[in-house]
This record gives structure tokens, C-alpha cells and sequence, in this order.
């Protein structure tokens, strides 16, 4: 049986277990338990008068890099509906998007939650953002006859190979989009060998994106608890990275004695439990989620909260970004590098390789392997302010140099935007 045919009959026979399931996962904190119908279908706002497009961003890095996108939209005129699929991203979306965006959770991908969603908000445009391919919601979508495009599109090699051996898959499904604007060649390439019908490089959207706001209050109580203190920030960490971190810091220290490190982990619910990796190695840590600001004896400051990460950028001149020392494929250094912090990373950062390439050769960032080397290039950056601000100039110059994208992607989808004020007409 063809895979789309295959995963429509079993999509319609588990949609008895959506509630129970979106149940269980807010219990756990992973769903928003005041929201739960907008995962069924169910709007929880009025559909505006007019013309709507309809932008959609799995979780907070792909719906943040849509913003510049919808800037533009609201500046036409044009009403923007976001979908994501996270409460982070719902929370932090919540407080940037502009006056003419408003916010839903994008349903389950079961035919009658997306009948559901589509007869209320009835787009009269659809973006979805990097590699979001939902075989119901792009079937129906093209059914409807609203124009589907794929922006700031990426897919790694694997999932094009995984969907490539999908039976049936090719021009039924990745044909339907209408058109494929992609970060690079590569990318272009992918989606086309996957049977999409038009591909385009239009650049990496997150180029564009706005540097992350900071409340001003908070931002000047943390730098006054910092005062001329030496500090190294480790973002977006995994399970595993953490002992990097602090086994770095325990060298530093001996060189500079008033470090203060700053762990941002990815998942803001593992404070606790870095905090206790601090304190088995004899450190002193502070979590910002129980209120605390670093003090003199804080020694380890676990940033364990959402939408923070301005303040620290703002804070620190040296920035080791995670899922980089482990496998996994690296995060995003578009904000740090914004910002002029010098950026330090592990040999793993596939998922953003051309950027970082674009950084290193700069001068911008700093490949290290192990805590040892992720010390000895933090001590060098520290203990030399003006190469570390240096470094920061050059990768700040990178990437404003590499922005751009959001115009190319406004003038690749003009024709749909034309025929969208024809029929307004």
C-alpha cells in the first residue's frame, strides 16, 4: 500500500488516542493544558476579516526565524496567523509578535483535526518553515487550493533518504508544495531529487531575525551582580556537556579566580540537576529560576529559564554554544555572534556547518575538542579583552554580511501575494 494512503488510514484510526495522549504529555509539561483543544482543531480566536497567511514553525528556533517574514506581511497589511507546535515557543512568540500576528497551536496531523483547523482559518497562503512535512496537512492544503511554500528550507541527508524510501511518497507529496525556498544549493538539491516541483536559494532567514530583547531591569540587576567579573557562558547544553563546562571552569579558575560560568541548558528542567553536577565538583551554584543573582561566592549560575537568553548574551564575552562536544549537530550561533560575544564550539555542528565554517574562517569562532581545550581557548579570550572583543567584531561583521533572506523570500513568493490582492480587488 502507498506510504500516504498507509499513513492517512492509520492517522484516522489513532485519533481516539489524541486526547488521552495530549492529556499525558501536559501532565508532563510538554502541552499547554489551557490549549489543548487548538491541538484537536479547535480555534480559540475569531478568523479576521479578509486575507490571512498562515506561517508555521515546529518549535522556538524555526518560528523565531520567521519573524522577519512576518514583519514584512504586517507591513503590507496582511493578517498573519503563526502556528507552532511548543509551549516555549508559544510563550516567547507570545511576547514578540507584532500587532496583526496572532498565535495557535498547530493540530495533530489527523485528517479530521485538519479539516477542523483549515474550514475556520481558511489561509489564503501557507509557509511553513525548514523541513515541517505533515502528509495531511500538505494534502489537504493543496486540495484547497492555497499555495503551499517551504521557507528557510533545509532537510538533512538522512530524512531525504528516509523519505525517499517511503513507497509512493515523491510527487504526491513533496509535489504538492508549490515552491521550495532553501537555505543553500544543497538543500535546493534535496527537495528537488524528492520530487518537489520548483526550488530556489533564497539564504538562511535567521540572519535576519532581530537580537533577542532583555527586560531592562533585569538585565541592569544581572550586570550589577556581575560588576568587572570574568564570565563564560555554555548555552543550549545537552545531557553530557555540562561536565565539560565545569571541569573547564575548575581549570580556568586556577588562572582566574573570579570566573563566573553561566550554563544555559537547552532544557531549562535539568537545573536542578546541573547544579548538583557544580556541587559534586565543589562548586557553588546559583539557579536563576528560585530567583537567585550570582553573588561574589557563586561560582556556577544555571540560567534555568525560558527567553533569558538575551541578558546573558548581553552579559558575557565568551560563549561556548552546546550539542557540539556531543553528537547531536550543534545550535545556532546567529545570536551570540549578533551580540559580539566570542563563540566557542565542539567538532559536532553538521546542522549549522555553513555558518559556523562562515564564523571560523572570520575569525568569529573557535573550534575546540575536549574541557582541556575548551579552557585553554576560554583563558586566552578572557585573559586578552581586546582579542575577545575582536573576535566578537568579526563575527557580528559575519553575520550581517550573511542577512538578506527575508527580502529574497518576499520577492520569490511576490506572484502569490499579487494574485492575493487581485482577488481582494
Amino acid at each position: 500500500m502507498p506510504f500516504l494512503r498507509l499513513y492517512r488510514l492509520a492517522t484516522i484510526a489513532l485519533t481516539p488516542c489524541a486526547r488521552p495522549l495530549l492529556a499525558w504529555r501536559a501532565r508532563r509539561g510538554k502541552e499547554d493544558p489551557s490549549r489543548l483543544g487548538e491541538r484537536l482543531g479547535f480555534p480559540s480566536l475569531p478568523r479576521p476579516d479578509g486575507q490571512l497567511v498562515w506561517l508555521h514553525g515546529a518549535s522556538l528556533g524555526e518560528s523565531l526565524s520567521l519573524l522577519p517574514l512576518i514583519e514584512r506581511f504586517i507591513q503590507r497589511g496582511i493578517e498573519v496567523l503563526v502556528t507552532t507546535g511548543t509551549p516555549g515557543s508559544a510563550r516567547l512568540l507570545g511576547a514578540r509578535l507584532p500587532a496583526g500576528a496572532f498565535h495557535q497551536y498547530l493540530p495533530l496531523d489527523a485528517p479530521r483535526f485538519v479539516a477542523r483547523f483549515l474550514d475556520h482559518w481558511r489561509p489564503d497562503l501557507a509557509l511553513f518553515a525548514e523541513s515541517e512535512i505533515w502528509p495531511n496537512f500538505v494534502c489537504a492544503v493543496h486540495v484547497r487550493g492555497a499555495p503551499l511554500v517551504l521557507v528557510n528550507a533545509r532537510i538533512s541527508k538522512a530524512s531525504a533518504e528516509r523519505w525517499r524510501a517511503a513507497p509512493g511518497v515523491g510527487a504526491k507529496l513533496f509535489g504538492k508544495i508549490d515552491l521550495c525556498l532553501a537555505q543553500d544549493a544543497e538543500n535546493a538539491a534535496r527537495f528537488l531529487g524528492l520530487g518537489a516541483r520548483r526550488a530556489k536559494i533564497a539564504g538562511n532567514l535567521k540572519f535576519d531575525v532581530p537580537a533577542p530583547p532583555a527586560d531592562p531591569l533585569k538585565l541592569a540587576a544581572l550586570q550589577g551582580a556581575l560588576g568587572a567579573r570574568p564570565v563564560l557562558a555554555a548555552v543550549s547544553t545537552h545531557p553530557g556537556e555540562e561536565s565539560f563546562v565545569l571541569d573547564a571552569h575548575l581549570d580556568l579558575a586556577r588562572d582566574l579566580p573570579d570566573l563566573l560560568t553561566i550554563v544555559a541548558p537547552r532544557d531549562p528542567a535539568r537545573g536542578e540537576e546541573i547544579a548538583g553536577l557544580a556541587r559534586e565538583r565543589g562548586l557553588n551554584a546559583g539557579l536563576r529560576s528560585q530567583g537567585d543573582l550570582p553573588g561574589r561566592e557563586t561560582q556556577i549560575y544555571v540560567a534555568d529559564t525560558i527567553g533569558e537568553l538575551g541578558l546573558i548574551f548581553r552579559s558575557a564575552g565568551v560563549v561556548f554554544m552546546g550539542r557540539s562536544l556531543t553528537p547531536g549537530g550543534g545550535h545556532n550561533p546567529i545570536e551570540p555572534a549578533k551580540f559580539g560575544c566570542a563563540i566557542l564550539h565542539g567538532p559536532s555542528v553538521e546542522d549549522f556547518s555553513e555558518i559556523y565554517a562562515e564564523l571560523d574562517a572570520a575569525g568569529g569562532a573557535v573550534s575546540v575538542l575536549d574541557a582541556p581545550g575548551l579552557a585553554r581557548a576560554a583563558r586566552a579570550l578572557l585573559s586578552q579583552p581586546a582579542r575577545m572583543r575582536k573576535m566578537g567584531r568579526s563575527g557580528a561583521e559575519t553575520v550581517r554580511r550573511m542577512g538578506g533572506a527575508s527580502l529574497e523570500i518576499m520577492t520569490a513568493i511576490e506572484p502569490y501575494l499579487a494574485h492575493m490582492a487581485a482577488e481582494r480587488r
